[in-house]
C-alpha cells in the first residue's frame, strides 16, 4: 500500500482492507536476526565473572554485563558496580515510534542502521467511533508523517509497521523479543518499552537521541542500575490476574521507588504466569520509575515463542538456559527483596490521578464513598483478552449489555485476527463493546471524547486520557474493568456482588479462566500430521538395576559406511510428518553392514509369530515393546549432512540409549546429546567390526563420569551372541551441561527440572 495514494476515503477503505490479516496456522519464521548470539554472550559473561571474582550474579546483571563492549574497562576493579559504574553497552535492536528518532538519525549521514531497527505507527491513531473509521481518518490526517516514515524506512533499511498493525510493545513481544536479549536494547523511545521483558530480556525505554546512538553503532552509556528482587510464591486464583501483581507492587514502591533500579522477579510464582501476563507486569513497571523488569526463562515463554512462529529462538534459548544464562545464580544478592504471596493477593484498583494509590477491591467501595465521589463508572477501557470475552458471554446469556461505553483495543493485528477467528470480537460487540484500532488510542490521550467535557467522571495524571482535567482514571485488571462496565458502578465487586436484571433475577459473574495462547496450538486427537511430543524417560531410576550405568543394551544393527541424516530420517514426502514423530519415524533407510541390505535389521529374540529380519523401524519397535533399550554401532562421520533434528529424535523415540561410532558429524552428535542419547567414539576404530546385531552391551565407567570425573575411563563389556565376552575402550565428548541432559533424559527434561 502506498500512502501517497490515500487521497480519498474510498481508497483509504480499500487500503485498510488489504492491511487486515486473516488468521492462519503458525508458520515458523526466519529468526536469524532476532536470535541472540548466545555463544558470544556466554563468552562475554565468562570475562565478566573473572573481573568480578566469580561472585554469583542476578539475571539482570548477566544480561546487562554480557552486552558490555569492554567488560574489563566498564567493571574495572570488580568493586561496587550497581548504582556506581557507568556501563558502555551494545544493544541488539532498536524499535521506535513515529519521527523523532528517525529525523535525528538522518542527520548522522549514514546509509544504513548499524543494528536491526523497526519503526511503528501506533501513536497517531485517534480513537472515536471504532477501528475502521478511526484508522481511515487517522491515515488521511497523518498522511504526511506516514509517507515520510515509510520512505525513510525504505531508504535506511528499517522495518516499517504500518498504521493499524499494532502497538509497538505488542509487536516487539510477538516478533522481535528473545530471552536474554538487551533491546534498547529495545529502544522504542517510550517508557513502557519494558513490556518485552515478559520474554525474559532487558528492554529499556530511552529518548530519540539515545536511540540514535544504537542506530549509528555508538556505545550506549547507562549507569549500572541496582537490582530489586521480587520473590513470587503461591498461585493466582479467582479474579486475581498478573495485572494485580504490579498494581500491588506500585502501591508498595510508589512512583519513585523503582528509579535507577531493575525489577527482577524470581521464585515459583513466576513459572505459573503466562508470558503475556509477565509482559503486563513488566509494562507497568514504568509506573514506579524502574529502568526495566525481567524474569527467568520459563516453560510458558518457550510455549509463547513456538506459538508465535519462533521455535528456533526457543530451541536456542533452551540451550542457553541449560548453560545457566537465563536465570540468576544461586546465592546472588539483591539490593532489596520484596515478598509477594500470590495466593493471598486480591484484585487491586489504583488511582485516581496517580498510579501508586493502590486499594484492594474489597475496600474500594468504601473508598469511593469516603471520598464523596459519584458511584458511576463512566467509561471502561480494556485490552482484548479471552477472560474479558468470557465475562461478556456470561452477560450475553442473560441479555445484559454494558451500562457504560466499553472500548476494547487489540494489541496487534495478529491478536485482532485471532480474536475474530475465535469469536471473541463477536462476543464483545454483542454486549455493546466498541472495538478500536490496533493502536495506543485512549491510553496516550488519542481519544476524541465528547460525552464528558467539564464533568467529573471515572490515567495516571489529570487530562491524560481525554484532555479533561476532571477525569478520574483508575487502573485495574481487564476482568474487573469489564465487570464494572456491566454494573455501571465504581463500587461493584464481582467477587461478592450481583447485578439485578430487568426481569428481577440476578447475575453473579463466575471468575473467568481464559487461555494463555491461541487455540491453534491444540492438536486434533486423530491428526496424522501433528502429535504431542511426550518427554523422554531418563535412562536412570528404579527401572534400571545398574544405577548410574546404562541398563544392558541390545545392539540393533551395525551401520555400514556413509550414514547421513537423510539415511536416518529421509526427507521428501516424509517432511509432511515433521510434527508427528510416530509417523515420520518409519522413514529410516540406513545400510546394515551385516548383509549389506538397506532398511533391514535382525531380531534374534523374536517369537514364533515374528520373522528374524524386518525393517529397521519394525525391529526397533519390537525392542521398545519389550522395554529393551538398544544401541547402534556406526561407521565414520555418522550423521553428516543436513542438521536434521529428527535424525536424533527418531532413534531416541524407539528406545536408543547409546550410539558407538568410529566418528560423528559435529551437529548430529550434539543433537543426539540433547535427546539423551550417549554418543561414544571407538578408541580403536578397528573395534567397529567386533560388535554386531543381537549382542548385549553393558557400560563400565559411565557412573564415574556422572559422578563428576570428566576423565573417567569408559569401557564397553560386550556379550556376543556366541557367548564370548569382550571389553572395548571408548571415548566421550560430554561436557558438564551435556551430562546433565543425559542424566535427566534430554536437554528439555533438564531445563524443566530447573524451573
Amino acid at each position: 500500500m502506498s500512502f501517497p495514494a490515500l487521497r480519498k476515503g474510498i481508497v483509504a477503505r480499500r487500503a485498510l482492507q488489504r492491511c487486515l490479516a486473516t488468521h492462519a496456522p503458525v508458520v515458523e519464521k526466519d529468526c536469524i536476526s532476532i536470535t541472540p548470539p548466545y555463544g558470544k554472550l556466554l563468552g562475554k559473561l565468562e570475562r565478566v565473572r573473572k573481573v568480578l571474582n566469580h561472585r554469583p550474579l542476578t539475571l539482570a546483571e548477566k544480561i546487562l554485563y554480557s552486552h558490555l563492549i569492554d567488560p574489563e574497562k566498564s567493571l574495572a576493579g570488580g568493586g561496587k558496580i550497581r548504582g556506581e559504574a557507568h556501563l558502555q553497552l551494545n544493544p541488539q535492536r532498536v524499535a521506535m515510534q513515529d519521527a523523532s528518532a528517525h529525523l535525528q538519525f538522518m542527520s548522522a549521514g549514514l546509509p544504513r542502521c548499524a543494528v536491526p531497527t523497526s519503526i511503528h505507527c501506533d501513536h497517531l491513531i485517534q480513537a472515536a467511533d471504532g477501528a475502521a473509521s478511526d484508522l481511515e481518518r487517522s491515515i488521511i490526517s497523518n498522511q504526511e508523517v506516514f509517507d515520510f516514515l515509510e520512505s525513510a524506512a525504505r531508504k535506511y533499511g528499517i522495518e516499517f509497521w504500518r498504521p493499524g498493525s499494532g502497538i509497538i510493545h505488542q509487536i516487539v513481544l510477538e516478533n522481535y523479543a528473545a530471552p536474554g536479549m538487551l533491546i534498547r536494547l529495545i529502544c522504542p523511545t517510550d517508557s513502557h518499552t519494558p513490556n518485552a521483558g515478559g520474554l525474559g530480556l532487558l528492554a529499556i525505554g530511552v529518548g530519540g537521541a539515545d536511540a540514535v546512538d544504537a542506530m549509528t553503532g555508538t556505545p550506549w552509556e547507562l549507569k549500572a542500575p541496582q537490582v530489586v528482587g521480587i520473590h513470587l510464591t503461591g498461585e493466582l486464583d479467582g479474579w486475581t490476574t498478573p495485572k494485580d501483581i504490579i498494581l500491588y507492587l506500585t502501591g508498595k514502591l510508589t512512583v519513585r521507588g523503582g528509579t535507577g533500579r531493575i525489577l527482577e522477579y524470581f521464585g515459583p510464582g513466576v513459572h505459573t504466569q503466562s508470558c503475556t501476563g509477565l509482559a503486563t507486569v513488566a509494562n507497568m513497571g514504568a509506573e514506579v520509575g524502574a529502568t526495566t523488569s525481567t524474569f527467568p526463562y520459563t516453560a510458558n515463554m518457550r510455549a509463547y515463542l513456538h506459538a508465535t512462529g519462533r521455535g528456533s529462538v526457543a530451541r536456542a534459548a533452551d540451550e542457553a538456559a541449560a548453560r545457566g544464562y537465563l536465570s540468576a545464580d544461586k546465592g546472588c544478592e539483591y539490593d532489596e527483596v520484596i515478598e509477594i504471596n500470590l495466593s493471598k493477593l486480591e484484585p487491586m484498583i489504583n488511582g485516581p490521578f496517580t498510579p501508586d494509590l493502590a486499594t484492594p477491591l474489597s475496600k474500594f467501595g468504601s473508598f469511593v464513598r469516603e471520598r464523596g465521589w459519584k458511584d458511576e463508572d463512566m467509561v471502561g477501557l480494556s485490552g482484548f483478552w479471552t477472560r474479558v470475552a468470557e465475562i461478556a458471554e456470561q452477560a450475553k446469556t442473560v441479555g445484559l449489555k454494558t451500562q457504560v461505553p466499553f472500548l476494547c483495543t487489540p494489541g496487534s493485528e495478529q491478536i485482532r485476527a485471532t480474536m475474530k477467528r475465535d469469536g471473541v470480537t463477536t462476543s464483545l460487540e454483542d454486549v455493546g463493546a466498541i472495538v478500536l484500532a490496533n493502536a495506543c488510542g485512549p491510553c496516550i490521550g488519542q481519544w476524541k471524547r465528547e460525552d464528558a467535557k467539564g464533568k467529573e467522571n471515572g490515567v495516571n495524571f489529570k487530562s491524560r486520557n481525554d484532555g479533561n482535567r476532571h477525569t478520574m482514571n483508575f487502573l485495574a485488571s481487564p476482568t474487573i474493568v469489564t465487570a464494572m462496565a456491566f454494573s455501571g458502578k465504581l463500587s461493584f465487586n464481582p467477587t461478592t456482588d450481583s447485578i439485578t436484571l430487568p426481569n428481577g433475577e440476578s447475575l453473579k459473574f463466575s471468575s473467568p479462566r481464559g487461555q494463555d495462547l491461541p487455540s491453534d496450538v491444540l492438536i486434533k486427537k486423530d491428526s496424522q500430521r501433528l502429535e504431542v511430543l511426550e518427554p523422554f524417560r531418563s535412562h536412570f531410576g528404579p527401572h534400571n538395576p545398574r544405577g548410574l550405568e546404562l541398563p544392558a543394551l541390545k545392539v540393533l544393527m551395525r551401520v555400514r559406511g556413509k550414514c547421513t541424516t537423510d539415511h536416518i530420517s529421509a526427507a521428501g514426502p516424509w517432511l509432511k510428518y515433521k510434527g508427528h514423530l510416530t509417523n515420520i519415524s518409519e522413514n529410516t533407510c540406513a545400510v546394515n553392514d551385516e548383509g549389506g541390505d538397506t532398511n533391514v535389521a535382525f531380531d534374534y529374540d523374536h517369537d514364533a509369530t515374528e520373522t528374524v529380519s524386518d525393517t529397521i523401524p519394525t525391529i526397533a519397535k519390537r525392542l521398545r515393546s519389550r522395554k529393551q533399550p538398544w544401541a547402534l554401532i556406526a561407521d565414520e562421520n555418522y550423521g553428516e549432512g543436513s542438521a536434521r533434528e529428527h535424525a536424533a529424535l527418531q532413534p531416541r523415540f524407539y528406545g536408543c540409549a547409546m550410539i558407538v561410532a568410529r566418528s560423528f558429524a559435529r551437529i548430529h552428535e550434539t543433537n543426539l546429546k540433547k535427546q539423551g542419547v550417549l554418543p561414544l567414539w571407538f578408541a580403536d576404530t578397528a573395534d567397529y567390526s567386533r560388535v554386531g546385531s543381537g549382542d548385549t552391551i553393558e557400560t563400565m565407567g559411565v557412573a564415574t563420569l556422572l559422578g563428576g570425573d570428566p576423565n573417567a575411563a569408559i569401557k564397553l563389556r560386550v556379550l556376543k551372541r556366541s557367548g564370548e565376552v569382550i571389553e572395548i575402550p571408548v571415548k566421550h565428548t560430554m561436557s558438564a551441561d551435556q551430562l546433565n541432559w543425559f542424566r535427566t533424559g534430554s536437554a528439555l527434561n533438564y531445563i524443566r527440572s530447573q524451573m
